[in-house]
């Protein structure tokens, strides 16, 4: 009975996660703009104002509670797969880094539980370093719900955002940025070690300008916990995918997953697998305020020699077969 209870105790964990991150923004925005033609209409018109006064804190550091990255809801959130963070190498709190993680997956999971929590022992691992998880900047114009994000420790993904972590807030900083974005989902499927990385190159420029290291990581089984239904080229689904992702920086993705009380029934929740995220070693970065196109370059081609090492350093251990290969695209 017990085991059954804690079952699906990880279960709704994972539900709650999955809600958040599909609805909150959008639900909080509707009940508020909702509540301005009701006799409650002074509550969104405070928070509103509010809002307008705070606009720039996200970009300026955001407003980080501890308390909010170790709830104990997080770790039954971690149960589920399991996941794990390993460390190949220890980061110094002297210096700054830009963390690439690979692949994005469906909803990022291991990313946020990893970076976003203390479920895994980030601290403990890497006494000193402050992690920043880096994700789309739209979602923090969205009311209670970039709030949320920022007790976090979620940042936006903007320039202004992560230059002022890497130079105004000291050293012992890691901003981790899912560089593959909405490209790299379109991407994932079972089975799948697919990086979208040979064309970007802004988070290796951003780590060059700050004199911040860089740092691969790859997720061993994000690719794994959904089930995406694929469009054909040309089809309207597909210009559908593209068309967002061009404009809105996020590509819509129809998956499939497993039921909150049972693996027999399709639904919003991932699939209970193994997640294993790898922390790679640092690869030292000078400062450069204004990088040339070819110190890009070559730390761009530095970088993904250092993530394919990683992945072939790792692979047998997260259960891959020998003959399996990351492909950078």
């Amino acid at each position: 009975m017990e085991d059954f209870i804690r079952k699906h105790v990880m279960a709704i964990s994972v539900f709650q996660w999955v809600l958040t991150f599909l609805l909150m923004g959008i639900s909080f925005t509707i009940m508020l703009l909702y509540m301005l033609f009701t006799s409650f209409w002074i509550i969104p018109v405070v928070y509103f104002t509010w809002q307008l006064i705070d606009w720039d804190t996200p970009v300026k550091g955001g407003r980080r509670v501890e308390w909010v990255r170790r709830w104990t809801v997080w770790k039954h959130f971690r149960d589920y797969f399991p996941i794990k963070l390993v460390p190949s190498a220890s980061l110094s709190p002297d210096r700054n880094y830009v963390l690439g993680v690979h692949p994005h997956g469906i909803l990022a999971a291991s990313s946020f539980c990893n970076f976003a929590t203390e479920a895994t022992g980030f601290s403990d691992l890497y006494p000193g370093v402050r992690p920043w998880l880096a994700v789309l900047a739209g979602v923090f114009k969205l009311p209670i719900y970039r709030d949320y994000l920022m007790s976090a420790g979620i940042t936006p993904v903007s320039k202004d955002s992560l230059k002022y972590l890497l130079s105004c807030c000291g050293t012992g900083n890691a901003v981790f940025i899912v560089v593959g974005g909405a490209a790299e989902s379109l991407q994932s499927s079972p089975g799948e070690h697919v990086v979208t990385l040979s064309n970007r190159k802004g988070f290796v420029r951003l780590a060059l300008e700050n004199g911040a290291d860089l740092v691969p990581v790859y997720s061993f089984g994000e690719n794994d916990i959904y089930e995406q239904v694929r469009f054909s080229p040309g089809s309207w689904g597909c210009k559908l995918q593209l068309l967002f992702q061009k404009h809105v920086g996020f590509a819509p993705c129809l998956f499939k997953g497993t039921g909150v009380f049972g693996e027999g029934s399709w639904g919003l929740n991932p699939f209970p697998r193994p997640l294993t995220t790898v922390v790679g070693r640092p690869i030292r970065v000078p400062h450069c305020p204004v990088p040339s196109e070819d110190e890009v370059s070559q730390y761009h081609a530095l970088y993904i020699e250092g993530l394919k090492e990683l992945f072939n350093q790792y692979k047998d251990s997260c259960g891959l077969s020998p003959s399996d290969s990351l492909k950078v695209i």
